[in-house]
């Protein structure tokens, strides 16, 4: 910056000293704000007196469980097991007593316990009702009644099948089938035609074996 005369000089002089009151005012402001703070420290320390850290308490590492899987995929193929192991094939008349209500027993077991099981004199414990499915889902629906029928520790169940009046023919197709798929269960023991009030010739009463006996 060129000077040109002695009112140069002095208006540069005038404006350094201005910066120069400038930069002490700010920095007396700053030093002020830092006192200030200080004071504000100090007021807030003495008012809640002396402290000390808080210990936390002990915490104990707990180790979270997983939920159980689901074997599904078991599951299903227990199921598929359970439906092929039943044959339409077998020929019920090969192990049926004939008698005036179509019944069966396992050999071992006394008639009396089929006269017993046709007279009421077992409680039924739990039913099925089939009457309207397909062969291949009554097949699968019996078998897995029965297992867990069996499981349960139950020995008394009805199994209801229909009386066939709406298949072709009026012949009692899902009747026979059931039949034959009780026999094929080591689990069944007996059964007999329901009496009339609970069933009749759509029904049968099933005697199923111990819970301890059963192998499922």
């Amino acid at each position: 910056m060129k000077l040109h005369s002695l009112k140069d000089l002095s208006a540069v002089r005038g404006a350094l000293a201005e910066a120069r009151e400038r930069k002490a005012a700010e920095e007396s402001a700053r030093a002020e704000a830092q006192r200030a703070a200080v004071r504000d420290r100090d007021l807030f320390t003495r008012a809640i007196g002396p402290v000390r850290p808080v210990r936390s308490a002990p915490r104990a590492a707990l180790k979270t469980s997983r939920p159980a899987p689901v074997a599904a995929h078991r599951a299903r193929d227990e199921r598929a097991a359970l439906a092929q192991a039943l044959s339409d094939e077998f020929d019920v008349s090969t192990l049926l007593d004939t008698d005036e209500h179509l019944s069966f027993r396992r050999p071992g077991i006394g008639i009396d316990v089929v006269r017993k099981l046709r007279r009421g004199e077992w409680r039924i414990q739990r039913d099925i009702d089939l009457h309207g499915l397909r062969s291949d889902a009554a097949r699968e629906a019996l078998a897995a009644f029965v297992r867990d029928a069996c499981r349960q520790g139950l020995r008394c169940v009805r199994v209801v099948h229909g009386k066939g009046l709406g298949s072709p023919g009026k012949t009692p197709v899902l009747k026979w089938k059931v039949h034959g798929w009780l026999i094929q269960k080591n689990q069944v023991l007996a059964f007999v035609q329901a009496p009339p009030a609970q069933g009749g010739a759509g029904a049968l009463l099933v005697l199923l074996g111990a819970a301890s006996a059963a192998k499922v």
